[in-house]
């Protein structure tokens, strides 16, 4: 069986004794603490009222979102169940309800997929868009198209990074991210993760997934597309650091993600919906805005959103 690395970060994974180390280790919590957010503290910028003549994002919660560009309706990693878990884990529960109803969605064009994690493939969520939106053409990373096919999902296309697939209204290219992979003790690694970019006439997305920093990736991505219109970057689950770092960004390196590949806006997902990390559920705007304040860049150029605003881009 193919096992994949990262080829930035070989030995990203972590072992079951770090694990041991991070919940009950006698510095659990401490990162987290550092720095107390400020009375009153609100991101100093909003996005401002959306129209519909223009491409909108809206987040739906964690690392989905519905987007409208050019005609098309995409999201990215759908997970609309209580549970990031195949059990009911009281510890994995959902913490904050899905911003739309699956029922509420128009027909849906594409589903952008990052990787096999329970948080980012949901079953459930899968099997209702089978069902509603059989039209759905997925874009998965390489290995993945048995799980769909298991479910008698057909319109799968695998993409490896640096490969694109070409449709009607868009192109669709799958690039790097500092990951890993697996739903069981079994199959770890044993599919990729991806980021992807999603070109249409006028627009350019970037869903950067769920991924580590590491600067030559990223950068190659700027430097390969010249900038986006929009970028999806992950801001939550990165504390303690020396457990995550590998494989999610702080948002010091999401701003750091925001300038390598030049883009004009970034939204903010990955944090507030399920509670994987240490830092408190709230934390990641008040760490993006010292990070924004720090890197010097204008806080309007990246928001953390709350789910349920549309935003245009």
């Amino acid at each position: 069986m193919t096992r994949y690395v990262n080829p930035h970060a070989p030995h990203s994974r972590r072992s079951f004794w770090e694990v041991v180390k991070w919940k009950f280790g006698a510095k659990k919590g401490q990162e987290s603490d550092s720095a107390s957010i400020p009375d009153g503290f609100s991101y100093p910028a909003v996005s401002g009222p959306a129209t519909e003549d223009k491409p909108t994002a809206t987040w739906i919660g964690h690392s989905t979102y519905f987007i409208q560009v050019d005609g098309l309706n995409i999201l990215t990693d759908p997970i609309w169940d209580a549970y990031c878990a195949p059990i009911p884990i009281p510890g994995l529960r959902r913490k904050i309800a899905p911003a739309r109803s699956l029922s509420e969605l128009p027909p849906i064009d594409f589903v952008l997929l990052s990787h096999n994690h329970y948080d980012h493939l949901d079953a459930k969520t899968v099997q209702y868009l089978k069902r509603f939106h059989p039209q759905i053409h997925w874009i998965v990373p390489t290995g993945l198209s048995s799980w769909f096919a298991r479910r008698g999902i057909k319109q799968v296309t695998e993409l490896s990074w640096w490969k694109s697939v070409n449709f009607a209204r868009c192109a669709v290219t799958a690039v790097p991210a500092q990951h890993f992979s697996g739903r069981t003790i079994w199959d770890q690694n044993a599919t990729h993760w991806n980021g992807y970019v999603l070109e249409t006439a006028n627009k350019k997305l970037y869903f950067v997934g769920d991924t580590g920093y590491n600067r030559h990736d990223f950068q190659a991505i700027g430097d390969k597309w010249r900038g986006f219109d929009l970028s999806l970057i992950p801001i939550g689950a990165y504390a303690p650091r020396w457990f995550m770092h590998p494989v999610h960004v702080s948002p010091f390196e999401a701003v750091l993600i925001h300038r390598d590949v030049k883009s004009t806006l970034s939204l903010g997902m990955h944090w507030k919906t399920f509670h994987l990390s240490d830092e408190p559920l709230h934390r990641p705007p008040y760490d993006l805005y010292l990070a924004m304040q720090e890197i010097n860049l204008p806080f309007a150029t990246f928001l953390p959103v709350e789910p349920g605003v549309i935003v245009n881009w």
